[in-house]
């Protein structure tokens, strides 16, 4: 069974669908601009080695985010 977590708690390797946005602000408006809206597909390809920034993979392109952001989506995690 999958649960509702964050994106920032997404293990690296695994992949998630969007389902919620839970925060506000200049830096989540743009990444919604750039796609990261409910019910998209994303995958963490891998993390720093601090944990942050993590490097995701959306729509065919690739963004670096930091936990803060990444604490503002909800997703639920999808099985291979």
């Amino acid at each position: 069974m999958s649960q509702v977590l964050t994106l920032a708690a997404l293990p690296a390797g695994r992949a998630a669908s969007i389902q919620r946005i839970v925060g506000s602000g200049p830096a989540v408006t743009r990444l919604q601009e750039l796609g990261l809206v409910a019910g998209t597909s994303v995958k963490v390809v891998r993390r720093a080695l601090t944990g942050e920034p993590l490097e995701l993979e959306i729509r065919g392109s690739r963004i670096a985010l930091r936990n803060a952001e990444a604490r503002c989506f909800e997703v639920k995690e999808v099985q291979p």
